[in-house]
């Protein structure tokens, strides 16, 4: 969608009288015709679930689900999302209230302190679609991908090993209870399928040779090629293959999957499409369960048509990203800074999200929500919280060189301040905080012209560098350790992941300075945050992280986000969990509370 197009519609919803918050949810009524229903009533065999996630069809979309959920290709089918794990499920899902395990495919796990290893017992008996076992040589596989697609996990590892068929081993190199959630929500695939190429990891490795290697480049290039033709699943759904459509995928019972004989439902109904083409499909009472970003205007519509409105913490959002391999100006961290106070965060959130977006207070990269978990008062009181303060940022940018000519900006070198910033379009809510925060930004006299991508493509462009700002996740909505948001905000779309595209991502070099610190190397902090089994010297870890992350701004956080998701009682599902079921602090997309209930049958069709 051109930059026209955008601001013309806005323009014209403005003087009809529709807030900023409600033009993507309108959209999806005037430009998308809902998918043809599946009517799926609860008198059928079983019944039929409902969902929706966005995905697409080959030949484009693919089924290559290695390293997931820490990392993978781009463009797979449902892999991303929480429909993945009924398909493939993980050792164990996280309950994240209690701080305790459900496990799926693990019988038990062992952390040893003394050995410095992690050990995974595989429930015996279990086997995959294509009728073969389910083994510790399995994880072997899953594991050695994750290596050849740099997941942050290879930090920590000495070795991995199988002593038996249902018994994993994974020898660390130094102590961490990270390993922990890396290991047991770690998708498992099976080794028919990705065996080759788990064996040319393993032997790269083993020849002295690592993934930033000529070598290693080669490997990843050809691997983020591969497409099997379809996924070979351990859990109990699979994809009904010969029925794919770009409206809908269905999943059908995996007779011998784990869990196939305790879920409730015959089939899922999985419809495609980002927030404009959910919206129809929720409105119109087709999809039980959405977990997309919708705007206010439709959140109060799916209320009046009788649908509860469920609010998980998300423990994460958008963000503003540079690219500080194009935007040298921004290599200044007083501009980073000065971005951060010039932006009304709390607006931005309420523009887009109403009361499912907060603006971020304490800007640690982490979740506000976790912040009193991890730091002392005395820490938690250094952190800057960038309040809404124009002056403080013209004041930090006339610092670091910029001037002001009239009512604009211009950059050091004299040349007007005039960027783009880009974000996935289709994803209503950082479509909002990107149009807003570049509203914003002109205003204040940074000229920044907002840009709706594909949502699969956004995140391709900014590892590959092709982009100037951009909108992107901060903090981590699938993992409850503060680690993994800092992997989110410091690695993901950076050198270390960015690699895996052949670029770079933000360039935001990880060994640099701090006034806190001193010299720092982020990625050895960040590793010493997920480091340890000391609760107190993890604490210590986090709070270097926390702030050094607050200090230099490597990406702007606008606001943490919190579920506004509908969810229909009554027509296929008898009921979801109640607003105080503790179950309810699991993030929607990681140990998503719906999958955990239809996987263990709590999840049933109405009467």
């Amino acid at each position: 969608m051109t930059e026209e197009i955008i601001l013309s519609r806005r323009g014209l919803l403005q003087v009809i009288g529709l807030s900023a918050a409600g033009v993507a949810g309108l959209g999806g009524f005037v430009a998308c015709a809902p998918a043809a229903p599946n009517d799926g009533s609860a008198g059928a065999a079983g019944g039929e679930f409902h969902g929706a996630w966005p995905y697409k069809q080959p030949p484009e979309g693919n089924f290559n689900n290695a390293a997931g959920p820490f990392g993978g290709v781009p463009y797979r089918i449902l892999a991303d999302g929480p429909y993945a794990d009924l398909i493939c499920l993980p050792s164990g899902f996280f309950v994240w209230a209690d701080k305790t395990w459900d496990l799926m495919l693990a019988e038990s796990y062992k952390l040893d302190s003394k050995a410095n290893t992690f050990t995974v017992k595989i429930k015996p008996n279990l086997k995959w679609s294509d009728g073969s076992a389910l083994t510790s040589k399995d994880y072997m596989t899953t594991f050695w991908c994750q290596w050849l697609q740099r997941t942050s996990l290879w930090n920590y590892v000495t070795k991995i090993e199988a002593p038996d068929d249902l018994t994993f081993t994974l020898t660390m190199n130094q102590p961490s209870t990270v390993v922990e959630r890396y290991i047991m929500r770690s998708t498992i695939i099976s080794t028919a399928v990705f065996g080759e190429w788990a064996d040319k990891a393993s032997a790269l490795k083993e020849s002295g040779k690592d993934m930033d290697s000529s070598e290693g480049g080669d490997l990843s290039s050809q691997f983020q090629k591969y497409n099997p033709k379809e996924y070979v699943a351990n859990g109990p759904y699979n994809i009904d293959y010969g029925a794919i459509s770009n409206t809908q995928i269905n999943l059908a019972k995996n007779a011998s999957g784990y869990g196939a004989d305790k879920v409730k439902f015959d089939k899922l109904v999985i419809y495609n499409g980002e927030t404009p083409e959910v919206t129809p499909l929720v409105q119109s009472k087709d999809v039980d369960y959405a977990t997309h970003g919708f705007p206010t205007a439709s959140e109060k519509s799916f209320q009046q048509a009788g649908f509860r409105i469920i609010r998980p913490p998300v423990y994460s959002g958008p963000a503003i990203l540079f690219n500080l391999d194009k935007l040298e100006e921004f290599r200044d961290v007083r501009a980073r800074q000065a971005i951060a106070h010039a932006i009304d965060r709390k607006a931005n959130g309420t523009v887009s999200l109403g009361e499912s977006g907060k603006g971020v207070q304490f800007m640690a990269g982490f979740s506000d929500n976790q912040v009193d978990q991890w730091l002392s008062a005395t820490d938690k009181a250094k952190l800057n919280t960038y309040d809404f303060d124009q002056d403080k940022a013209a004041e930090l940018l006339t610092d670091a060189g910029w001037k002001k000519d009239g009512a604009n900006w211009t950059k050091p070198d004299g040349k007007p301040a005039v960027y783009e910033i880009q974000f996935p379009g289709p994803f209503a809510d950082w479509s909002a905080a990107g149009t807003n925060a570049a509203e914003q930004l002109s205003e204040f006299g940074i000229k920044v012209t907002p840009r709706g991508l594909d949502d699969k493509q956004a995140p391709v462009d900014i590892d590959k560098g092709n982009f100037q700002l951009a909108i992107q996740a901060w903090g981590s909505s699938n993992h409850p350790h503060p680690h993994f948001a800092f992997v989110q905000d410091l690695f993901t779309h950076n050198i270390p992941v960015a690699k895996n595209q052949g670029g770079k991502g933000m360039g935001f070099e990880l060994k640099t300075k701090t006034k806190a610190f001193g010299d720092v190397d982020l990625a050895e902090i960040v590793t010493k945050a997920g480091s340890g089994l000391n609760e107190a010297e993890q604490k210590a870890n986090v709070t270097k992280a926390a702030i050094a992350f607050n200090e230099l701004v490597p990406m702007v956080p606008l606001f943490e986000r919190y579920g506004n998701n509908p969810a229909l009682e009554g027509a296929r599902v008898q009921a979801f969990p109640a607003d105080d079921d503790p179950i309810l602090k699991n993030a929607p997309y990681a140990d998503n509370f719906v999958i955990m209930w239809i996987v263990s049958g709590k999840l049933a069709p109405a009467a």
